[in-house]
């Protein structure tokens, strides 16, 4: 089996790239690499700039908007595609609370796959969409 098999499993899983192809999939799933933080360390502050897109592969994180404690993040959970996506600043800061594996695609990385896979792009922002919409309503 080929090592990015796993990571084609995790990025299938998640609820953004539910509407790609197996082989969409996969090529996203090549352009995450594998991370380890420590708990205390943030993934995210919210009002910063948006340069990664991240998938909890293990551990929990809390995550924080507003002054508002929201529920926390655990495996197979996913954040930062928003910003990304619409190149606006964070919407929220993200904690680890424990050790927490993670897969993460660059923003650089993010933006030339929107950019070079139209079918991709579309996908992808018919997600954003629902998504963004459910947290409004």
């Amino acid at each position: 089996m080929a090592r990015h098999d796993w990571k084609t499993d995790a990025i299938a899983n998640v609820p953004l790239f539910s509407r790609c192809s197996r082989s969409e999939v996969a090529r996203i799933a090549k352009l995450a690499d594998e991370i380890d933080l420590k708990a205390g360390k943030s993934l995210t502050r919210e009002g910063e700039r948006g340069s990664e897109f991240f998938v909890i592969l293990e551990g929990e994180a809390d995550v924080r908007s507003d002054s508002s404690v929201l529920p926390p993040l655990g495996p197979g959970d996913f954040l930062g595609e928003i910003a990304l996506v619409t190149d606006s600043p964070r919407t929220a800061t993200v904690t680890a609370v424990t050790p927490v594996r993670a897969l993460v695609i660059t923003g650089r990385a993010f933006r030339l796959l929107m950019r070079d896979s139209p079918q991709i792009q579309g996908k992808v922002l018919e997600a954003v969409a629902s998504r963004l919409a459910a947290t409004t309503l």
